[in-house]
């Protein structure tokens, strides 16, 4: 193995044209921990935030980013057991503790963030599933227990936390409709399973709960938007009935919710690498993640554009420009 390896960094925040290639020393690796060979990453809005600086979790700088990662595991620590060299993983890199990011060809990792990665699925695509079927995943399972007959709303079923919310509804039983804001989006929800559509630009909350539910509203509202877009899903679910979201970080007039009774529930799956606790349980989601992508229940969707580590800047461009479905990948070799 070389010495050294190719990285994307960052050395200040700002926009995509803060990248730039750097070679770094290959991570030393701690008996605790196991080295990847980074086959692929994704893009996803929090990691545009880092960059930018809107959210203040950088690691030191030069910055290696990036959270999400599918790849082989060249080395294994001392004290690991459940790996060995050659496995292929998908999972996190702990990028804010020290342990490096993705977008590099070598990341060191904490075991209990991975899992051996689907059998069904080509690796480098396993790399667009940590971040978003972990937070579907800890939302309809872990804040609430979606189960058979109940109807299911995904706000913005056709993004990247979306379309993996929609399927995983079904997975479990569920009843599912997904809001979306074009026809191409339309399409990508049906794909993914979803039994209704909505065009939310063009029916409004009332049309769309009276032709879907009788009126009646919605048992479960999976809100991907979040922000100025809560109160709608207040607006669609039932008396009593539970909100989950995914982006909270807003202020809003909760009197609907309280009015109705409602359960608002708040997942951010990253808190585990950012506070250290709770790690175990993120490998042993993303193991239960895996046998649903290899039993047919689960699968991402990946949009067509290709993208590369040395090409990272564009890939974090087209995320906030463009209006793009699904999830991004980026191949590091």
């Amino acid at each position: 193995m070389a010495s050294t390896m190719k990285a994307m960094v960052i050395r200040r925040t700002g926009g995509p044209e803060v990248f730039e290639q750097a070679a770094l020393p290959v991570p030393a690796l701690q008996p605790h921990q196991v080295l990847v060979k980074v086959k692929a990453t994704s893009v996803n809005p929090i990691d545009c935030k880092v960059r930018s600086g809107a959210v203040a979790i950088l690691p030191p700088f030069p910055a290696v980013l990036h959270g999400d990662l599918s790849g082989t595991i060249a080395e294994v620590g001392a004290e690991v057991r459940h790996f060995r060299e050659g496995d292929e993983v998908f999972g996190f890199v702990g990028w804010t503790g020290g342990e490096g990011g993705a977008l590099a060809e070598y990341a060191v990792c904490d075991p209990r963030l991975l899992a051996h990665a689907p059998r069904s699925l080509p690796l480098d695509e396993a790399a667009t599933l940590p971040v978003v079927a972990l937070t579907a995943y800890q939302g309809l399972q872990r804040k609430i227990k979606v189960h058979s007959d109940e109807l299911v709303l995904v706000q913005g079923g056709a993004g990247g936390v979306g379309h993996i919310a929609v399927q995983m509804a079904k997975a479990f039983g569920a009843q599912v409709a997904a809001s979306v804001s074009t026809e191409e989006k339309i399409a990508i929800s049906a794909s993914s399973g979803a039994d209704w559509t909505i065009r939310y630009d063009q029916e409004d909350v009332k049309q769309y709960i009276s032709r879907i539910t009788g009126g009646v509203g919605f048992d479960v509202v999976f809100d991907s938007a979040g922000g100025a877009n809560l109160p709608k899903s207040f607006e669609a679910a039932r008396s009593g009935g539970d909100i989950v979201t995914i982006a909270a970080r807003a202020t809003v007039d909760l009197s609907l919710m309280h009015s109705k009774g409602l359960n608002l529930y708040v997942v951010f799956s990253l808190l585990p690498i950012l506070t250290g606790k709770g790690r175990e349980l993120v490998g042993q989601d993303l193991a239960i993640i895996a046998r649903l992508v290899d039993d047919g229940l689960v699968r991402p969707i990946i949009y067509p554009k290709s993208f590369s580590l040395d090409s990272i800047a564009d890939a974090h461009r087209f995320l906030e420009t463009k209006d793009h479905y699904g999830k991004l990948m980026v191949r590091v070799y």
